[in-house]
């Protein structure tokens, strides 16, 4: 179903009540037709942005670091000077270094490398599925979409089952930076000003840190094959050893991309599935087409709105001049709306190709973990779908209360099952 039109007056993607209401895609949809590079003032103190909405111009942007830099951070907040090196993930970093950390654990999360774990994934989402539907009334977030990508997390850095729930808890905490229901400290109130030097500037980041530094002390020097192993064992192609600081936020990246934005993208997905009954049909009666329904999923879902850039030098782009040092934001979740890229974009289509969509990227910084993401919908699908007899949504669906991550924190549901 289209948005509603929203009136170009009236557009405001830094109004974080928009999202939680589900109203910024006619936002998008106006931005795209009549103002694609947009300037959005900030509430909050930010010193504002532009807003790029059409998919070829998110394209040209991520895939232009020289112009469009990632080293001034890549979410809205504006992190002072002095913290940048301290805070600096692999998120924040352009060129050779960046791919030299990429590379540190890129291999492991190839395709290749993957299916070593299919027979404990598919033992994973049997049980995950098995638990769920033993009440027909579930929260579905809590019952399968967050469950089952951090279990798969937790037997990526070893860690034990008993610390799922803290690694969920740590997550909801740091993307839900700008949800009160979520963060002990909201990310841009007086009392974060103290905590600037840390990831979104929250102090739930010293519990993680704490915690990954422990792993990696115990695993240093060792030869085992879980995550935590290799980063601390392995040197970066650049020769340039990680920093306790960069190992710090390279650990809180892990556990939160590894786990956030999968639950998101299932989320999104059984919500789709719902509300088109014959496309679910459709995938049952073809499950050799998994693979394909799965990007268009993935399309729909986008789990993360935006990520930002700064401009190193002035530029024109459609008419407006984008000056040094103003954020430049990327909201991939337009692009993957954008009627000149897919046909009749606010429909699930799940034998959609080709289906070039932007949800992991389209630069340097394409996701380390889309393979792994893919991986796990496909096979949590796979395992869910065939037994389900009815389903239904059964209350409001409770968004996170963000414009960066695309999320929902309750969805409830009656399952019957076969």
């Amino acid at each position: 179903m289209e948005p509603t039109p929203v009136p170009l007056d009236e557009v405001d993607l830094a109004d974080l009540d928009v999202f939680v209401e589900n109203r910024a895609w006619g936002m998008f949809d106006t931005l795209r037709r009549e103002d694609p590079v947009h300037w959005c003032e900030e509430h909050d103190g930010g010193s504002g942005f532009w807003a790029i909405t059409r998919y070829d111009d998110i394209e040209k942007v991520d895939k232009d670091p020289e112009t469009f830099t990632s080293m001034n951070f890549t979410n809205l907040e504006e992190p002072p000077p002095e913290h940048q090196e301290r805070r600096r993930s692999i998120l924040e970093t352009d060129g050779p270094r960046h791919l030299a950390l990429r590379k540190l654990l890129m291999r492991d999360f190839s395709v290749a490398q993957l299916r070593r774990y299919e027979d404990f994934l598919r033992g994973l989402a049997s049980s995950t599925v098995d638990a769920a539907l033993q009440q027909e009334e579930m929260d579905f977030v809590d019952a399968i979409a967050a469950d089952y990508p951090i279990a798969v997390l937790a037997r990526l850095l070893d860690t034990p089952e008993e610390m799922t729930p803290q690694l969920i808890a740590w997550g909801n905490e740091i993307v839900g930076f700008s949800d009160p229901e979520y963060a002990r400290v909201l990310v841009n109130s007086e009392e974060a000003q103290k905590y600037r030097h840390l990831p979104f500037s929250s102090p739930v980041s010293l519990e993680i840190f704490e915690y990954g530094r422990k792993l990696a002390a115990e695993r240093t020097g060792g030869d085992a094959d879980d995550l935590v192993s290799k980063l601390v064992n392995r040197i970066p192609e650049d020769g340039v050893p990680l920093s306790p600081e960069h190992y710090d936020n390279y650990f809180l990246l892990l556990v939160v991309a590894g786990n956030e934005t999968t639950r998101q993208a299932i989320s999104h997905s059984m919500k789709a599935l719902i509300d088109y009954p014959e496309q679910r049909q459709w995938l049952l009666e073809n499950p050799d087409k998994m693979q394909i329904a799965i990007e268009e999923l993935i399309r729909w879902a986008s789990p993360v709105y935006h990520f930002r850039r700064t401009a190193t030098r002035d530029v024109e782009m459609h008419g407006k001049t984008i000056k040094k040092g103003d954020k430049v934001v990327m909201w991939f979740a337009s692009g993957n709306r954008d009627e000149t890229k897919f046909d009749d974009p606010y429909e699930l289509r799940l034998d959609r190709m080709p289906n070039d969509h932007m949800t992991f990227g389209k630069g340097p910084h394409t996701c380390m973990g889309s393979n792994l993401a893919r991986f796990e919908m496909r096979i949590i699908f796979e395992t869910l779908l065939p037994r389900i007899a009815e389903i239904e949504q059964t209350g409001e669906i409770r968004r996170v209360r963000s414009n960066f991550v695309n999320g929902i924190k309750q969805f409830p549901l009656r399952i019957v099952s076969k």
